[in-house]
């Protein structure tokens, strides 16, 4: 069960827009209407979401939902200009950076009710790792109960793309059209030199748990590879199976970190891997990683989720590594990414946001076209199982049917240590005992300096000494 501090969100949310202090009155916060419930779910679907706009305003940080829309949602125009038109009504993207985004939704969310109809935002996009910020908030609307669409509808669904969408009130808050379950992604060409042949199924017997990994890493080494290309990209596979939260209660008067022992056997495998040179040194999206998957690059394999291959594998791969790669389940189930529609409060459109929702995560056939044409895995259970039992081929996987793994893998996705620390704590616990991978302090050291930077970031956390071995 996730337990999230709602002060915590709400706060997350507006302490940088102090300077606008004065409309923070115009938004709801728990409390507000003597209930203990937040002012947005007790009011009516009319209060929040009203219809007749001309002007449909979307936030999100690249073009990927824009080409979704002008690929697969009916009656979209893009007029060629950062605007589309959906019948009379002109869409305007607001597309900021990854790193500036969250501020900029905050600001805008903050004061959308303060602005006039055609100024407001309408809908929104929202990642994995940090959608609980914005679902426990007043800023988004419920799917069901204020935009009305219908469970039944949303029946086939991945069920954790709905539990982390979900308010602590049990208010579903957005919707994916993607499902995002992680595999290994490995060189056909490489595996043959090390292991004598590329077989997915091989393979996976190879690579089935962490010590069969070691092998396969050691064997690689001898031939000249590595094994991955960097530490960061591995971590995803230990986190996702942690057994307790990164907090032990957030709801509390002094919520404590926790550090699970499955990030602790990250930072050692990790370790492990860079002294026996097993492992590069490249972080994830930098020149060293891309190039790493190339035709030229020398590195056995990436863990990748859905998205990955089709968004980063391929373009990486070019021409003469089309074809050279397979994917297998791997050591661990894991998963990675996503991204999720919401509505916002005070949208006057609301049915073109309902009407994008149902089009785009509810509509079976339209999101089974969308997986044949772009090789995304869609949050359609039936619909991928379908695929999974077809001829379905993937040219850039020289003939492998991965959707059929995916779909043994996305059951197995499990959200239920998921809280509202995990961005922030993940990303300075990897700063943190990347110095002790990279030789530059010892572990206990590390692990020092870590809870000293994660109370830094969040004050009003605390902690425990924690000694390791």
């Amino acid at each position: 069960m996730r337990i999230r501090n709602k002060a915590f969100v709400i706060s997350s949310i507006m302490c940088f827009c102090l300077v606008v202090f004065s409309f923070i009155g115009c938004g709801a916060t728990e409390g507000n209407d003597g209930t203990g419930t937040s002012t947005l779910e007790s009011e009516s679907a009319e209060g929040v979401a009203t219809d007749g706009g001309s002007t449909l305003n979307i936030y999100c940080w690249n073009t990927e939902f824009e080409e979704r829309m002008t690929d697969y949602y009916p009656g979209y125009t893009d007029n060629g200009d950062g605007t589309g038109k959906i019948g009379n009504v002109k869409v305007v993207w607001t597309i900021v950076p990854s790193n500036d985004y969250q501020p900029a939704l905050d600001e805008a969310l903050l004061l959308n009710m303060t602005r006039s109809a055609d100024e407001r935002v309408d809908l929104f996009l929202l990642e994995a790792d940090y959608i609980l910020k914005y679902v426990d908030s007043d800023y988004t609307l419920d799917v069901v109960g204020n935009l009305g669409i219908s469970e039944s509808e949303l029946a086939d669904q991945y069920q954790y793309t709905k539990t982390i969408a979900t308010s602590q009130e049990g208010k579903l808050k957005g919707v994916s059209w993607q499902a995002t379950p992680g595999l290994f992604g490995y060189r056909r060409s490489i595996a043959i030199d090390v292991l004598g042949t590329d077989d997915p199924v091989v393979v996976q017997n190879e690579l089935s748990d962490w010590n069969g990994f070691d092998h396969v890493a050691d064997l690689a080494n001898k031939k000249g590879y590595h094994m991955l290309s960097g530490p960061v990209e591995t971590f995803r596979v230990f986190s996702n199976n942690v057994t307790q939260t990164w907090v032990d209660d957030p709801s509390s008067v002094s919520p404590k970190i926790q550090v699970d022992s499955k990030l602790i056997e990250w930072a050692d495998m990790c370790k492990k891997y860079t002294e026996n040179g097993w492992i590069g040194d490249n972080e994830q999206w930098t020149d060293g990683w891309n190039f790493d998957q190339s035709a030229e690059g020398k590195v056995f394999g990436f863990f990748m989720s859905t998205w990955g291959i089709n968004f980063t594998l391929v373009g990486n791969a070019g021409e003469e590594g089309f074809g050279d790669w397979a994917v297998c389940e791997g050591p661990a189930a894991w998963y990675w990414g996503g991204t999720w529609i919401s509505g916002a409060r005070g949208t006057d459109n609301k049915e073109l946001v309902v009407d994008i929702m149902r089009k785009l995560t509810c509509d079976k056939d339209n999101m089974v076209k969308m997986s044949g044409e772009t090789q995304d895995y869609t949050n359609t259970v039936s619909g991928m199982e379908t695929l999974a039992a077809s001829d379905y081929k993937s040219d850039f996987l020289s003939g492998q049917n991965h959707i059929k793994l995916f779909s043994q893998a996305a059951p197995k996705i499990d959200m239920s240590k998921v809280g509202p620390y995990d961005h922030g704590l993940n990303e300075v616990f990897q700063k943190q005992m990347g110095d002790y991978i990279g030789g530059k302090c010892d572990k206990q050291t590390a692990i020092n300096n870590f809870l000293k930077n994660a109370v830094v970031k969040y004050p009003e956390l605390t902690y425990d000494p924690i000694t390791v071995q």
